[in-house]
C-alpha cells in the first residue's frame, strides 16, 4: 500500500520520501525523478525518524504531508501469544507513528500546517479475531489520531485515520475474498490510495481527528 500512497502522491504533484526497512522503495522513488528519495528506516527507532525529517527537509523543505503505513500483523491467538511479538508489534504499529509524529510536527509548523494521514486498520474499528495485538495497536492508533487532532489544530496541523479492510498486498497472499461483508472481494491499494490523497490535500482542509474506513462494507455497524 505505501507505494501506491506514494505514486498517487506524486500523481498529484507532492514531492515524496519514502522510507522502508528494506530497500524495495528505492525504485518507486528513483520513478519520480527529483521529485522522489528513499530512506533506509526504521520505524520503532525515535532517532531514525529524527535522522528521516531531517533529511526531508534538507532535501525538499518543510514537510507538510505525513503518511504513517508501516504495519505488521501476526495472527496468533492472545493466549498464544509472546511477550517479545507483543512488544514488537507495538514498536512498529503504534510507537512508529507516534515517533513519526513527534519527528515532522516542528517540520509541519515551519510549513504553517500540514496533514497527517495514520493507516489503522478496519481491525480497529470491529475488532479481529486472531489479531489481538494488531487490533490493539490500531485501536491506540486511533486514539493518538484523534488526541493529535485536538492538539494540533492550532497548529494548522490535521490528523485523520484511515481504516483498510482486507486489501490486496503481501499480508493477504493465499487468503480469500471476504464473503460477509457488503463488497465481497478484496479492495486495490490504489483505492485506499485515493482516500489518503483527499485527506493528504487541501480538499479535505475542514477535516480533522475522523476515521475513513476503506473495507468493503465490513466496518458498517
Amino acid at each position: 500500500m505505501g507505494a501506491a500512497f506514494a505514486r498517487r502522491l506524486a500523481q498529484a504533484g507532492a514531492r515524496v520520501m519514502l522510507a522502508d526497512i528494506s530497500p524495495r522503495g528505492e525504485a518507486v522513488a528513483e520513478s519520480f525523478g527529483a521529485g522522489g528519495c528513499f530512506m533506509l528506516h526504521d520505524v520503532a527507532k525515535a532517532s531514525d525518524w529524527q535522522a528521516l525529517a531531517a533529511a526531508t527537509e534538507a532535501r525538499f523543505g518543510p514537510v507538510s504531508i505525513l503518511v504513517n503505513n508501516a504495519a505488521i500483523a501476526w495472527f496468533v491467538p492472545l493466549m498464544e501469544s509472546q511477550e517479545a511479538d507483543i512488544r514488537r508489534i507495538v514498536d512498529i504499529n503504534l510507537l512508529g507513528a507516534f515517533f513519526g509524529m513527534q519527528a515532522v510536527i516542528p517540520s509541519m509548523r515551519r510549513a504553517g500546517g500540514g496533514s497527517i494521514v495514520n493507516i489503522a486498520s478496519v481491525a480497529s474499528v470491529v475488532g479481529a479475531e486472531g489479531l489481538t495485538a494488531h487490533s490493539a495497536c490500531k485501536w491506540g492508533l486511533r486514539g493518538l489520531t484523534k488526541s493529535a487532532a485536538l492538539e494540533l489544530g492550532a497548529d494548522n496541523i490535521r490528523a485523520n485515520a484511515v481504516h483498510p479492510g482486507m486489501i490486496a498486498t503481501a499480508m493477504t497472499d493465499g487468503m480469500a475474498d471476504p464473503v460477509h461483508q457488503p463488497i465481497k472481494r478484496k479492495g486495490r491499494p490504489e483505492e485506499v490510495a485515493e482516500t489518503v490523497l483527499f485527506l493528504a490535500s487541501d480538499a479535505s482542509s475542514y477535516t480533522t481527528g475522523q476515521d475513513f474506513a476503506v473495507a468493503g462494507g465490513l466496518a458498517v455497524p
